[in-house]
């Protein structure tokens, strides 16, 4: 019979176990090697991080939609072409100056996990640039290009916001997406504008 401290950490080695694989891959992404060499040590680092590290516990919903997610992994990949070829033409357009702004976006979900996968996901896609994170208020300010008018900006904002409500619609927790399906958009925060 299993006792209920063993069991309680039996339970935190479960949740954190995603985030431990994750460290592994990220390890053996950044040597480029595929090697058990590699795994090894991955594991040695990733047990270093998280024991030298006490960060909090990664609370993960445990809800994978698979069809939400084939649609953000989708629509990512087709950000990236067209932000590519949008900041391609940008440069090579002498004519212009592309424009750009400080934004701020509102998010609507209190989750640091959800805050960070649209931060990275918006960071990666060509033509902006996460500069801050607000985690009290849910605001990130991004550096864009290729805005010129309040319009414009409206656009880059509700991107953002967009890949918060897919990220949620694929792995967010039932609540969470209930939020996102009942809630109207954040209030844009006025002013912004550099």
């Amino acid at each position: 019979m299993i006792d209920k401290k063993s069991q309680s950490i039996f339970v935190q080695l479960w949740r954190q176990l995603p985030f431990f694989v994750w460290l592994i891959a990220l390890w053996m992404l950044l040597w480029g090697q595929f090697t058990w060499l590699a795994f090894f040590t991955g594991v040695a680092a990733a047990v270093l991080v998280t024991r030298t590290f006490r960060l909090p516990p990664v609370e993960l919903s445990g809800r994978v939609n698979i069809f939400y997610g084939a649609i953000f992994v989708f629509e990512f990949l087709w950000a990236l072409v067209v932000g590519s070829l949008t900041v391609s033409w940008q440069v090579y357009d002498l004519r212009r100056q592309p424009g750009a702004a400080l934004i701020a976006v509102p998010l609507l979900i209190d989750d640091d996990l959800i805050m960070t996968h649209t931060a990275v996901t918006a960071s990666l896609i060509p033509g902006s640039l996460i500069i801050d994170a607000d985690r009290d208020r849910r605001i990130l300010y991004l550096h864009v290009i290729g805005v010129r008018n309040e319009t414009d900006i409206d656009k880059q904002r509700e991107s953002v916001q967009r890949w918060e409500k897919r990220i949620v619609m694929a792995v967010g927790s039932s609540a969470q997406v209930a939020q996102v399906r009942d809630a109207a958009p954040p209030v844009a925060v006025r002013g912004d504008v550099a």
